[in-house]
């Protein structure tokens, strides 16, 4: 797989596909993570006289202009990054790229705006798709994928437009696919697995992957409703995705389901609000009332005890509602331990990278913190990922 290292880029138009899917709270990044991990090879690529240009999406506008998506955010910190100016193109492929396109000097950057405004981006029809990535190739010589969080996607921008355009890696996706790499080839066990978060369709479906290679699956987040519902306990007002329920019992009923660690506790609010009346509760009493947000003490304690005894770690997804003090407790928990373990550890997840970095955690307090979540977990499970399968012909 070329870096940008094998590029000549002097004077010419690279087009970068990037991962700034991150969060907003109204016209404010709230974390830049992701913004910071491209940082190095957009520089490179500057200080080599490249004329730049960004592509990126941001949430899910449902393939049309919504304002509310728009990456003006994103530009504007990106610029305040890189300390140069970021022009914000107005669309993707029209009239406004190829100006803002056609004005770019060497050492410039230009800013696409969000891909997804384009329902083709995303397209499962590959006529559709192509035409979208023949479109975006127009306006550059190169391109270069660094949007690692991404690469599981066979999307234009991601796939197709490496079809079209000499090609290389930024040093964000090399750096990506040497550390979880590790977790491949490299395990030093006791292998953990800490699974979390509210995006539990992709994640159940890595279980019944993961439960066979690694020595502790420790779950938690929404992603132990379904769990706790298959040993027929209620869960009352939890975010539960029911349709999960049967393949949680199925991996129960697996010789290897002991490998999974379930919380024994969680902390239960009647809304999921800082200011919510809360009680720690046992998972087997949880009243139909109210809804699980965090894992409870005694359920961080047993996952810390795994994790510090651990010889690699990976984490994908939060313990709770970090965002809100009163369920954040199981997080920082995690990430402490993981922070005091001797073992080579992985956050996974832009969720879950968010979640440290908030909770007061330097990234470099960890072995490696990738800007991925579904992508990292599609990694370690050995599943092809369409963008780097593009990148490696």
């Amino acid at each position: 797989m070329k870096t940008i290292n094998d590029l000549e880029v002097a004077g010419r138009r690279v087009l970068v596909r990037d991962d700034f899917n991150v969060p907003l709270d109204g016209g404010r990044v709230v974390d830049d993570g992701r913004i910071r991990a491209a940082l190095p090879t957009l520089t490179a690529l500057l200080d080599r006289g490249a004329k730049v240009i960004v592509c990126a999406h941001l949430g899910r506008p449902a393939g049309k202009p919504d304002p509310k998506y728009s990456l003006a955010p994103v530009a504007a910190r990106l610029g305040e990054l890189l300390r140069r100016p970021v022009t914000l193109a107005a669309d993707t492929v029209g009239p406004s790229a190829h100006a803002a396109v056609s004005a770019l000097q060497p050492g410039g950057v230009v800013m696409l705006e969000n891909l997804r405004f384009d329902e083709r981006e995303t397209s499962k029809d590959d006529a559709q798709r192509g035409i979208f990535a023949d479109q975006l190739a127009a306006l550059a010589d190169l391109y270069v994928s660094d949007g690692f969080g991404v690469l599981h996607r066979k999307q234009a921008s991601v796939y197709d437009v490496a079809m079209r355009l000499p090609h290389a890696a930024g040093y964000l996706v090399r750096a990506e696919a040497f550390a979880l790499r590790r977790l491949i080839t490299d395990i030093r066990r006791p292998y953990v697995v800490v699974l979390g978060g509210a995006k539990v369709e992709d994640k159940f479906e890595a279980i019944g992957d993961l439960i066979s290679v690694a020595d502790r699956i420790l779950v938690g987040g929404a992603m132990a409703f379904p769990f706790l519902v298959a040993k027929d306990h209620k869960v009352g007002m939890s975010l539960l995705a029911a349709d999960q329920v049967d393949v949680a019992r199925g991996y129960l009923a697996v010789p290897a389901a002991r490998t999974i660690v379930l919380p024994s506790d969680l902390v239960v609010a009647a809304e999921r609000s800082a200011d919510a009346p809360h009680e720690v509760v046992a998972v087997d009493a949880i009243p139909a009332d109210r809804m699980g947000l965090d894992i409870g003490p005694a359920s961080a304690r047993l996952f810390s005890d795994s994790i510090r005894g651990a010889g690699t770690v990976f984490w994908n997804g939060p313990m709770g509602v970090f965002e809100m003090a009163p369920y954040a407790n199981g997080t920082r928990a995690v990430a402490s331990a993981l922070t005091g373990s001797e073992a080579f550890t992985v956050v996974g997840g832009g969720d879950t990278g968010a979640a440290i970095r908030e909770l007061g955690f330097r990234d470099g307090s960890f072995g490696y913190v990738s800007t991925g979540g579904g992508a990292s977990l599609e990694y370690i499970r050995g599943k092809l990922l369409p963008g780097l399968a593009a990148l490696e012909r």
